[in-house]
């Protein structure tokens, strides 16, 4: 598993990392999971205090007691619990970020995090409090270096242009290629983007026909497109689901491309897939198979 460094950051993580929150709420499976992940040489795991109402973090500490050592750990705050759990509110004051770490390391059972993110962002938030929150939690050593998870642009440039934030999170691969405009942006910045919906929903993998005909549409393609366009790419690639994890990587902006998994089994099927190695004449024809569509707000 090759390594590529996050920004400038000194933080170098596998070429392919795994999306926690797609874990199974079953202990020894989710250790499973992880086990298997760390034998073929994942070392980037990353998560939210979110997911599962803060449960995926507790999850995540408990797959890696005995091997934090060996692993970059990512999570994500900005998103306050309601009291009733019913749903939540955006808060990215410095008072609440400085409380959600407190908690999120006693849940990882860790006493740092690699890479603190912001969980989202509007331009109605006051981001140098934001910032200053981040930037005081790397002075006091509990996270090594901080991010954000958008594909909201203007958030984004703002963010990377008043902070040292290494890291932009979005959702990017072969059917949602609406990041890549802003790729330039985010490289100038002195930043890496991490791909999350790398597979897209599982539509770019061998199962993608069988899904497609479930599905409603996806990003900017309604149904009948998007049925054409996986067909289409299902037939022109030797192996769907490792073009897939090849594009996603191909930029290399890209960092990390996070894989999800609710069993070991398809987590294995994407380090396979990621092994094959498609070549990038292959990846240059299935680009022309599918739109370019861009954010069609937030846009600079």
């Amino acid at each position: 598993m090759e390594k590529r460094e996050i920004g400038k950051s000194d933080l170098f993580v596998s070429e392919i990392g795994l999306g926690c929150m797609s874990l199974p709420d079953d202990l020894t499976e989710a250790k499973n999971i992880v086990n298997a992940a760390i034998h073929a040489g994942i070392n980037y795991f990353d998560t939210a205090d979110l997911y599962d109402g803060g449960k995926n973090e507790e999850l995540v500490g408990y797959a890696l007691r005995g091997r934090r050592d060996k692993v970059i750990l990512a999570t994500k705050a900005g998103n306050k619990l309601n009291p009733d759990g019913g749903g939540w509110t955006w808060d990215c004051s410095k008072k609440h970020i400085m409380n959600a770490v407190k908690n999120s390391l006693s849940r990882l059972e860790t006493d740092y995090i690699d890479l603190y993110q912001l969980h989202g962002g509007t331009m109605k938030d006051d981001v140098f409090e934001t910032i200053d929150a981040f930037e005081s939690l790397k002075k006091e050593g509990l996270i090594r270096q901080y991010g954000i998870s958008s594909i909201r642009p203007t958030v984004i440039k703002r963010f990377l242009e008043n902070s040292s934030a290494i890291s932009v999170m979005m959702q990017s691969n072969l059917l949602d290629r609406r990041p890549e405009e802003w790729f330039p942006m985010i490289h100038d910045a002195g930043a890496s983007v991490i791909t999350r919906g790398t597979i897209a929903k599982g539509f770019l993998t061998s199962e993608g026909l069988a899904r497609v005909e479930q599905a409603n549409g996806f990003v900017d393609y309604n149904t009948d497109e998007l049925k054409q366009t996986v067909q289409a790419l299902d037939e022109q690639s030797k192996d769907l689901h490792a073009a897939a994890i090849a594009f996603a990587l191909h930029d290399k902006t890209v960092a990390s491309a996070l894989i999800g998994a609710r069993t070991t089994e398809q987590l294995l099927d994407s380090i396979i897939a990621y092994e094959k190695r498609t070549p990038d004449e292959e990846i240059n024809k299935l680009k022309k198979l599918v739109q370019s569509h861009q954010y069609k707000e937030h846009r600079l």
